[in-house]
């Protein structure tokens, strides 16, 4: 067992508290931005727009992860005192509401300079997923979205004399590996969305298996969030059975 005592504030700075987890933002900002950067011919971007699509994708992550804990997992707390709203260095980022608001921003952002918005998400999902690997790390620090009880010799101590699954590191274990599939179907040639859509799935699937050692409210035998992933999975195998199969047909070909 380890109990944790890890400081989540960095800096106090009278006022101003600076946070590993509000590090973990402008960590991913910048990432995600040398990426677009970088890559950028991939889907006809300038320097400029792509500084541009950088700041639409995380104004759309930030706003609509927000929203989406605030309105589906702590209404309560945050109608009591909704100026804790505004909080977000504290925690409290939802990542299905992150990939919706993504989504949305990403969408304008491509209709406003008619760029193939399945194009862009492929070129987003991979550091998208490591920064979200980073922002698990985050949690673990926090010592937020604890585990359940177990004995396994590797649980933490989060405060409350309950010994936990470490599902934060779980969490960010499988966001890294997920990762490193993507950069492998990434270097075969496939059609516009095959590794969006292959990240959706493959997250949905590993969310929902993980949240079993999650602690959370249940309704019909699942949590939100696993309800949630499950909708992600079958959304992003379904449509990769449909659409990707050439895809699918040469990855089964190179493992055989």
């Amino acid at each position: 067992m380890w109990i944790h005592n890890l400081n989540p504030t960095l800096l106090n700075l009278g006022p101003l508290e600076i946070r590993y987890y509000g590090l973990v933002y402008i960590l991913g900002f910048i990432i995600l931005t040398i990426w677009l950067v970088k890559f950028r011919n991939k889907i006809n971007l300038t320097k400029d727009q792509a500084y541009d699509f950088s700041f639409y994708l995380m104004l759309g992550v930030i706003l609509g992860s927000r929203l989406f804990h605030v309105l589906v997992w702590e209404t309560a707390y945050y109608l009591a005192d909704p100026i804790k709203i505004l909080y977000i260095w504290e925690g409290g980022m939802a990542f299905h509401g992150g990939l919706i608001g993504a989504l949305v921003a990403g969408y304008f952002f491509c209709k406003k300079y008619k760029i193939s918005l399945l194009k862009a998400a492929d070129l987003v999902s991979i550091p998208a997923v490591i920064v979200l690997a980073l922002g698990r790390i985050a949690n673990f620090i926090n010592a937020e979205l604890p585990g359940t009880v177990t004995s396994l010799p590797w649980c933490v101590d989060f405060g409350d004399s309950q010994c936990r699954h470490p599902v934060q590191i779980y969490s960010a274990l499988k966001r890294f590996a997920v990762a490193g599939v993507l950069i492998l179907l990434s270097r075969k040639h496939h059609k516009p969305g095959f590794i969006f859509f292959s990240m959706v799935a493959l997250l949905g699937l590993g969310r929902f298996l993980i949240d079993f050692y999650r602690e959370d409210t249940v309704y019909l035998a699942l949590s939100i969030g696993q309800w949630s992933s499950l909708a992600m999975f079958i959304i992003g195998i379904t449509t990769l059975i449909i659409k990707y199969k050439k895809e699918i047909k040469t990855i089964f070909v190179s493992f055989a």
